[in-house]
């Protein structure tokens, strides 16, 4: 792999593609730090050393890699694309306009990207607004701390602030369009590892300090033993043998070839962890807001806002699961891939074109699913299980969400990687 990583950089314009997506990293990272105008840098610093923040904000602060709390020109990170994205990817199954641009092809996906960034930029702007109305009240944004975020609450210093940010989240797509174009991978995926894989070595050295070397190599062994898993079932994938009938169209003959379906174990990715993560917040977000004393809002408190209740963990294995067959239902069409099959001439062998092939990729698709959610399930609630062994942080670095994202980004941009170097010498970069 080392003589692949060298070919990789001795390859004049591949060599200028990778420096040019670190450059963008760099500047992403540069961002995330430089406090937004009216943010009082120092408080902000004493507070987060004083308690940590976790739920729904720490969720978004993970993707912002730190930059959330720190409320920097990158606050919001990549989280209103990634929403905006999901959105319009469920609003396809349910708006026909949107299904056609989708069969339209380039030109279709064009205009959906287009929609993507609109619905960006407004979740921006209501996001941003969210964070400083939180912000600006002590202890709200990072609970127990007393000293002021905004000393300056004036409607004029609000409204600067929302512009950066909202500015800051524009930058943050161009940032990630100008990766996808010019560098390597999916610019997008490189933003979010970026963010993630930031943390890690201060999370791993904060383990050390607070609870000894045991620990450290522990935690250190857990989180090689998850990359591991994590890297085995992102690979798998059940593949479905397709062949096409040879067809005489005058003197040339087209198809008789053999192909498969490559249906993943893990077909969702990391996003019914991020749905069944936002929804489980909500409850304690309304007791936190309405401030009720009533017995809903005790039992909501005593289960739902550490995170290491037995209630807890079942409802979040749970609707991962649930959440896991919705997105995949959502997401993969038997109808339409067998209609495309039969419209080819393509068959499953052993399988009548049609119905009977629809019937099928769902009957596989059921129960390959299955292991996948049951797998997003365990690795999802692996830090969980880290804070009730050690009593620890919320900073555990081999999170579910963390490692899935980190290791799927690196794969892809992987095999991108690999994938050119084979245009190009016609040798291999994974072995």
């Amino acid at each position: 792999m080392l003589s692949a990583f060298g070919k990789a950089f001795r390859t004049p314009d591949l060599r200028k593609k990778i420096f040019f997506t670190l450059s963008i990293m760099a500047l992403f990272r540069f961002g995330s730090v430089v406090p937004t105008p009216g943010v009082s840098y120092g408080n902000v610093q004493e507070c987060l050393k004083q308690v940590q923040s976790g739920g729904l904000f720490g969720l978004i602060n993970l993707f912002s890699g730190g930059a959330l709390l720190h409320l920097s020109v990158f606050a919001l990170g990549i989280m209103p694309y990634i929403t905006s994205s999901i959105i319009i990817q469920l609003l396809t199954v349910v708006i026909p306009r949107f299904e056609t641009l989708k069969q339209e092809g380039q030109s279709g996906t064009a205009k959906l990207t287009q929609y993507t960034r609109y619905l960006t930029i407004g979740l921006a702007i209501l996001q941003s607004t969210g964070l400083i109305a939180v912000a600006r009240t002590t202890g709200r944004l990072i609970s127990g701390c007393s000293l002021p975020i905004i000393p300056d609450t004036s409607w004029q210093r609000i409204v600067t602030m929302i512009f950066v940010m909202t500015a800051g989240t524009s930058v943050i797509m161009w940032l990630g369009e100008l990766i996808t174009d010019r560098g390597v991978g999916n610019g997008m995926s490189i933003l979010i590892f970026t963010s993630i894989a930031a943390g890690f070595p201060g999370n791993l050295w904060s383990i050390k300090l607070q609870k000894g070397l045991f620990a450290f190599l522990f935690v250190l062994a857990v989180g090689v033993l998850t990359v591991a898993l994590v890297v085995f079932v992102e690979q798998a994938q059940r593949r479905i043998p397709v062949q096409y009938a040879k067809r005489q169209v005058g003197r040339q003959s087209y198809g008789g070839t053999s192909t498969y379906i490559p249906i993943k174990v893990n077909q969702a990715g990391v996003i019914p962890v991020i749905f069944a993560s936002s929804l489980l917040y909500i409850p304690s977000l309304v007791v936190n807001f309405t401030g009720s004393k009533a017995a809903w809002a005790v039992w909501i408190s005593r289960n739902f806002v550490k995170g290491d209740h037995p209630i807890y963990i079942l409802s979040y294995a749970a609707m991962i699961i649930f959440f896991t067959y919705f997105y995949v239902a959502i997401t993969f069409n038997p109808d339409e891939v067998a209609d495309n099959m039969k419209k080819y001439g393509g068959f499953i062998p052993g399988i009548r074109a049609g119905r009977p092939t629809s019937e099928y990729l769902q009957y596989v698709l059921s129960r390959i699913t299955a292991p996948g959610s049951i797998y997003l399930a365990f690795v999802a609630v692996i830090p969980i299980l880290a804070l009730i062994l050690f009593g620890a942080t919320q900073n555990f670095p081999f999170g579910g969400t963390a490692i899935l994202i980190v290791v799927g980004v690196g794969l892809d941009t992987a095999k991108q990687i690999e994938s050119q170097l084979q245009q190009r010498s016609y040798e291999g970069f994974l072995r």
